[in-house]
């Protein structure tokens, strides 16, 4: 429905087409790829995305990468040797599904996007906005406002679920001979359950994501470290270089350290947020050094000696 309006349109994202250099028609939705400017006028987005918009993309693109890796690594066990080539595949499968994913997107054949600025949290969630005038009709201006940080996280979803249904179950049906039958396809049944949520989280939760995913990516790096460290009690740089996985999760742990900080930081002064990083370690050197002070075992036996 659109409502016809003698001067500016209502709401924050209704506005009049641009039609031959003139402004033209009703108060309405703005066009795909669209979004209103001061003046009430729909304009097409021509910006590039910011750094932070980038990182945003990264990270909602690693979810189901590191969840495709948790659920490979959790169900092949000890005795399975296809844990690596399923990770490989798994990180071919999520890095096609982007690459596709970009020359989708307008401009269509190009690794580059175009995008409209995210001003404020609203833009995310813009069906919240209808206007009502006259207190009695809507007028529906639901769009993306975000364009196309919205959608194109749900697109790259489709491709890395199509791709890994094309890809996967012959490779574990080849290669996963240590498993039984019903445990050797568990990872790809779990990425069935993992992706719906991932798109519901994107659909309902996409605005509050894109505002806190950095602090989301430090708080559960650390966690996520620390209950490592301590499950496989490394106490010591001993422990720390005995096994390759072990140094392999710690650099990934901290890479994920160091996208959190750059996120957070923006890296709007170089000379300001560059030092930043060099916090990176820290936790891990902090966990070492005071894991045998926090050791169960000798707490209960100084506190069973009265000390």
């Amino acid at each position: 429905m659109a409502v016809a309006m003698s001067s500016t349109c209502p709401g924050l994202y209704c506005g009049r087409m641009m039609v031959n250099g003139s402004v033209e028609g009703d108060c309405g939705v703005c066009p795909r790829g669209e979004r209103t400017n001061l003046q009430k006028v729909c304009e097409r987005c021509t910006e590039s995305p910011e750094l932070y918009d980038w990182l945003y993309l990264g990270f909602m693109a690693m979810l189901p990468l590191v969840l495709h890796w948790f659920f490979i690594e959790w169900y092949s066990g000890k005795k399975s040797s296809s844990a690596l080539l399923q990770h490989i595949t798994a990180m071919l499968e999520c890095s096609v599904s982007a690459v596709v994913t970009l020359l989708v997107t307008e401009p269509v054949g190009m690794l580059s996007i175009r995008s409209c600025r995210v001003q404020m949290l609203s833009d995310w969630y813009t069906m919240l906005y209808n206007p009502s005038p006259d207190y009695v009709n809507t007028l529906h201006c639901t769009q993306e406002a975000v364009y196309p940080l919205y959608t194109i996280v749900l697109i790259y979803y489709a491709f890395c679920l199509v791709l890994m249904m094309l890809l996967r179950p012959l490779l574990v049906k080849k290669i996963a001979c240590g498993l039984g039958k019903s445990d050797r396809f568990k990872s790809i049944y779990a990425a069935l359950y993992f992706f719906p949520i991932l798109t519901v989280l994107q659909a309902v939760g996409g605005g509050l994501l894109y505002y806190a995913f950095p602090y989301i990516i430090l708080v559960l790096s650390l966690g996520t470290l620390a209950v490592y460290m301590s499950a496989s009690e490394i106490q010591s740089f001993k422990n720390l270089v005995a096994k390759k996985k072990r140094l392999v999760v710690l650099f990934s742990h901290w890479l994920l350290h160091a996208y959190g900080i750059i996120s957070i930081s923006r890296l709007d002064k170089l000379e300001q947020d560059l030092p930043l990083l060099a916090l990176v370690p820290g936790p891990a050197l902090f966990y070492i050094a005071t894991a045998k002070f926090t050791e169960p075992s000798r707490i209960l036996s100084e506190g069973g000696n009265g000390h």
